[in-house]
């Protein structure tokens, strides 16, 4: 059985090969606070970021007399303004995520929530406040903010799909929504809707098993959704094959339009490649992608 602290240990292995990720926030409206990375802009902070001569309207307190007395100009010492971005975390904990063809492969729920939390991690390394969409647990810094977020990510739902949690989203926050995305879109295409609405930006990431991917069945078989709800017996797997791999890139169109149009980013990644690799392009997407 898998423990908060054992997925924690995992997850610190994955991130700490990556420096700390300070999101860059475009809007900051309601998520401004002091954070432990300067974002080079002069105001509130601790960090002393340049040397500016003194201007009309600055105060005498400002004025650093130490390096104005060493030429007849008087220099104000400056700080960074230091900002701190909210990020929310939905990692999907639906059945079907509990899915895997072989046993040299880790289920999708593993992976998901491996790499949700080694990128909370990383945005906590960084400074920033982390939680999950909705409710329960609202974006924090420290420590003890992983603790937790490792506890959530450990519990499974009953359901095979479950939709993504949109509720309570902050305003111009940043998201990351990681999901096979196999249930309806409807919901997602809800979920995006009403983040874009308020100003939320995000990454997406469908994850996938390979054999999701490349339908490998033949002959005779039994398909069967984890939760038990969805059965479908065949005698010509490979009959399907064109059409399941159409109606799968159909799905992936679909979602990547959808974060086209909505500001979001989109990528795809599957068990049997390295979860380091997805985490570098979380990190890429959300530090580099949407400046």
């Amino acid at each position: 059985m898998i423990t908060a602290p054992h997925l924690r240990a995992r997850a610190e292995a994955e991130a700490a090969s990556l420096p700390p990720l300070l999101a860059r926030a475009d809007h900051l409206a309601g998520t401004i606070l002091l954070g432990e990375h300067g974002r080079r802009r002069a105001g509130m902070g601790d960090d002393f970021w340049q040397y500016r001569p003194a201007q009309p309207g600055d105060s005498r307190r400002m004025i650093d007399h130490r390096r104005s007395a060493r030429g007849d100009l008087q220099f104000v010492r400056e700080r960074e303004w230091q900002i701190a971005q909210s990020v929310m975390l939905w990692v999907d904990r639906g059945a079907s995520m509990r899915f895997a063809s072989s046993k040299a492969l880790p289920e999708k729920a593993d992976r998901a929530r491996l790499l949700g939390l080694a990128l909370a991690i990383l945005l906590v390394r960084g400074g920033e406040r982390v939680g999950l969409t909705g409710t329960a647990l609202p974006p924090r810094r420290g420590q003890a903010q992983i603790l937790r977020l490792a506890e959530a990510f450990i519990e499974d739902a009953e359901t095979d799909y479950t939709p993504p949690e949109h509720r309570a989203m902050i305003p111009h926050a940043r998201a990351v929504f990681i999901s096979d995305f196999l249930g309806e879109m409807q919901e997602v295409e809800l979920a995006l809707t009403k983040a874009a609405d308020r100003g939320v930006r995000g990454v997406l990431l469908q994850l996938l098993d390979p054999a999701e991917e490349e339908f490998p069945f033949q002959g005779r078989t039994i398909f069967e959704s984890v939760g038990g709800t969805l059965r479908h017996e065949t005698l010509k797997a490979g009959d399907l094959r064109a059409r399941y791999l159409d109606r799968l890139a159909e799905r992936r169109d679909r979602l990547d339009r959808l974060c086209r149009v909505t500001g979001w980013q989109f990528g795809t990644h599957h068990t049997g490649e390295s979860a380091q690799s997805a985490l570098l392009w979380l990190y890429r997407a959300l530090d580099g992608g949407m400046r």
